[in-house]
């Protein structure tokens, strides 16, 4: 084990900014969701523009789930979704008693097919769920072209994608349905746990916000701070408790204000490591296919070639007693007991994804990373693959 202080694979940017806003929501005796959230959620809908609106919620696990249900998915039907993503994309689709229909990827950018999306259409789809894997847009005009055609919601899974543009438009403002942001811990931005619901329909907006606290028919802010008695409100449905708390809120205010920056940041990085690892045995991450886009690189993931002579399990074992902390994504929904045995997933139907695992591991990146951590990962990479 390398002497150095260990590099962890993930660090959320937190500054003063941040705690005082926690802090400020804290002493203000409002602790759940309220003013802050309010805020969070004007800002944000600002921030991704073209008169979105915005829900914020405790997870995108969270909001994805809400999605699906204010679209009306129901049991029986069918969600596409692709293999090479993060368990929660499939799993909110059995929330509601629906399946979700795995599909492969594309080999070069891991995003959905839209290729196996319209191989996969039955009379029982009623919905897409593309993942920007990694901060890189999917093909959406495409993606959206196949769902018109067939009468389908698109709701987007963006978990990796703020701030990700696609055809020189900002993710959140695209033709699909809806659009589900991530501010867990490890993301682009963070407020620990969280996400973010967007959708310019009004109406699916109004069942989420209706949804997102047990299908009661006021918010509790506007009910608690009415000047007139406002104790009185109905439930309207069987709803959830996925609602944003405001010492949550105060975290994102400040980290959305610094986004910009960030992206800017990990674009430097990514650039960095394009450079600086070229020339070794790896595939290095696809770039935007259209000129002018943006990537948010939440993640740098890169597959090992079978000519670097060392799999890719023993060489996140090698970065690790070097000190530096590396990840996999992701494990192939088509490799996970629950889905893989559920709906009899056979590896053979996977080519794409099931390649990618069996070659990927992900490298830190993230904006707390010094020039001289960069350095650090870079060197034991190619000391690693014999450089």
């Amino acid at each position: 084990m390398s002497e150095q202080k260990f590099l962890p694979f993930a660090l959320p940017d937190i500054g003063e900014d941040e705690i005082n806003e926690v802090v400020d929501a804290l002493r203000s005796g409002w602790v759940t969701t309220g003013p802050k959230t309010k805020q969070f959620e004007a800002d944000f809908a600002a921030f991704i523009g073209e008169g979105v609106e915005a829900i914020a919620v405790n997870s995108a696990t969270a909001g994805l789930h809400l999605a699906l249900e204010a679209i009306g998915i129901q049991p029986g039907d069918e969600v596409i979704v692709p293999s090479y993503t993060f368990t929660a994309t499939a799993e909110v689709v059995r929330y509601l008693g629906a399946d979700p229909v795995v599909v492969d990827v594309d080999p070069a950018t891991f995003n959905i097919s839209p290729a196996a999306i319209r191989a996969a259409i039955t009379p029982k789809t009623r919905a897409i769920m593309p993942v920007h894997f990694a901060g890189l847009a999917c093909e959406m005009d495409e993606i959206i072209a196949i769902a018109r055609e067939h009468g389908l919601k698109v709701v987007e899974d963006a978990a990796h994608a703020l701030p990700t543009t696609y055809k020189g438009k900002l993710v959140g403002t695209l033709d699909s349905d809806v659009t589900v942001f991530s501010f867990y811990a490890n993301k682009t931005m963070t407020t620990g746990e969280g996400g973010m619901v967007v959708s310019k329909n009004k109406d699916i907006i109004a069942r989420c916000k209706i949804m997102r606290l047990h299908g009661i028919s006021r918010d509790a802010f506007d009910r608690y701070v009415s000047k007139t008695p406002a104790w009185y409100y109905e439930v309207i449905a069987p709803g959830f408790k996925y609602n944003m708390p405001d010492t949550a809120a105060a975290m994102g205010i400040h980290q959305l204000k610094k986004i910009v920056a960030f992206r800017e940041k990990r674009e430097v990085m990514a650039q960095r490591f394009d450079r600086e690892l070229a020339d070794l045995p790896l595939i290095l991450p696809a770039r935007p296919a259209h000129a002018g886009d943006r990537h948010a690189w939440h993640l740098y993931p890169v597959r090992i070639k079978l000519e670097a002579g060392i799999s890719r399990d023993d060489f996140i074992v090698c970065m690790a007693e070097k000190g530096i902390g590396c990840s996999v994504h992701f494990i192939p929904l088509h490799r996970q007991p629950v889905w893989r045995d559920g709906y009899q997933l056979d590896r053979a139907a996977f080519p794409v994804a099931d390649a990618a695992f069996e070659a990927e591991v992900t490298l830190p990146l993230y904006t707390r990373m010094t020039a001289d951590d960069q350095t650090r990962v870079i060197a034991a990479v190619r000391e690693i693959l014999g450089a």
